[in-house]
């Protein structure tokens, strides 16, 4: 059996490949070597806390020794330093177990670096001339876009945001035989229905349908979009099935909704949410909406959500690496797809129908200008009500709706 630090320099080191995303390889290291609960907690956390403070390392490992080092053992530096000074393990365990993982080589310059991050923590810990960026690792690029977008002080308090941990919340599902939050979670500042979890996942509950793991941001799309039972819905980006949930939910059944997603090989795990979670009469479909769609599906729906794909920047304090893999190019070709999937969702609407709009990114060229430049091409709409929720701001995952009411332009009855 690997141990979970050993297994976390593997990880660090597939991870730098670009391939995998960090909780992929956390799961199939953790299954692969049959880690314990405590010892997948302590991979976890050794990963993330990596990955979180990847500069503040780097900032720390050169104040601690000069030189080139090789990429393996920068990374069981990193894992050394993230145990003793972000995670605070108790320092005997944090050294004896890291130093072990070097070749014979690199143990000794291993064991002095972290020796020396101990004897010197007070000075290490004193932060008044580290740049925000390095402090809160974070790329360069996107301290400059917020600060731009947000003003500094609330661009170092979103960085701030998304190294903190993210709570866990469900939802309760409406649709499943006597599903009710505990007693003791009902909060009045969730949205009806969610509450946060406090300790062990229930696996019980979530196994029977009964709840649903989910942000509270998912649910300001589906408000907007208000689905009444009876309406014919289209969730057109619907994996892995967790707003599709919120409109089945809303209208009763799902016995009226589509759900269509590009990949098909998301859509057994789609399927599979919505079965368990008593959502099965919904159907599904594969359908690359950056493609017209089929006839079949034109003028046929009443409320069609958009959650398209994104930057993600809304929700790094839950997806940690995606920061390191974000590229300023990246937002550019996404604003292009975005658009395109907006472009051809359109005649699938009723006379009169609407469509939300929406994303887990803060950037404005993703939200609100996009929507600006969407409706100077398409005055048959109209922008009826939208929300933008910033992490800094409101301490949840950042997320974004428009609501987009499309004219009634059927001919009059004849009398």
């Amino acid at each position: 059996m690997k141990s979970p630090r050993r297994a976390a320099v593997s990880i660090l080191r597939a991870w730098s490949k670009g391939h995998v995303y960090a909780e992929s390889l956390i799961e199939r290291h953790a299954s692969r070597n049959s880690l314990s609960s405590a010892d997948r907690a302590l991979l976890n956390a050794i990963v993330l806390g990596v990955l979180r403070n990847l500069r503040l390392l780097d900032h720390w490992i050169a104040e601690l020794r000069k030189g080139k080092l090789d990429d393996e053992t920068r990374d069981i530096l990193r894992v050394g330093l993230c145990q003793l000074l972000i995670l605070r393990l108790p320092d005997h365990a944090a050294v004896f177990e890291t130093v072990e993982l070097g070749k014979s080589g690199v143990r000794g310059l291993i064991n002095a670096v972290l020796r020396r991050a101990i004897a010197t923590r007070k000075k290490l810990y004193d932060f008044e001339n580290v740049a925000p960026e390095i402090l809160h690792s974070h790329p360069d690029w996107l301290f400059k876009r917020w600060k731009k977008a947000f003003g500094k002080e609330d661009a170092v308090a979103l960085m701030d945001f998304n190294n903190s941990p993210a709570p866990t919340f469900a939802r309760i599902n409406p649709l499943a035989p006597g599903a009710a939050a505990p007693k003791h979670a009902a909060s009045s500042e969730l949205p009806t229905g969610f509450y946060e979890i406090d300790g062990p996942i229930p696996t019980d509950l979530l196994a029977k349908g009964e709840i649903y793991i989910q942000d509270p941001a998912t649910h300001h799309a589906v408000k907007l979009l208000a689905p009444r039972p009876g309406e014919k819905v289209l969730d057109a980006c619907a994996a892995p099935g967790g707003k599709a949930f919120l409109i089945a939910s809303a209208q009763g059944s799902a016995k009226d909704l589509l759900c269509t997603d590009s990949n098909d090989k998301r859509l057994p795990r789609l399927q599979g949410n919505l079965e368990r979670l008593h959502c099965a009469e919904a159907s599904i479909e594969v359908h690359d909406w950056s493609q017209p769609a089929p006839e079949k599906w034109r003028g046929a729906f009443d409320a069609i959500l958009l959650d398209v794909p994104c930057s993600n920047t809304g929700v790094f304090r839950r997806r940690v690496d995606v920061r390191w893999r974000l590229r300023p190019a990246d937002i550019s070709e996404l604003i292009k797809l975005q658009r395109q999937i907006l472009e051809n969702a359109l005649p699938c609407l009723k006379p009169g129908g609407r469509i939300v709009y929406s994303t887990c990114s803060i950037e404005p060229q993703e939200n609100a200008e996009l929507i600006a430049a969407f409706l100077a091409d398409h005055p048959e709409f109209e922008l009826t009500a939208s929300h933008q929720a910033l992490p800094q701001r409101d301490q949840s995952d950042g997320a974004y709706a428009a609501l987009l009411q499309k004219a009634n332009l059927a001919a009059p009855a004849e009398n």
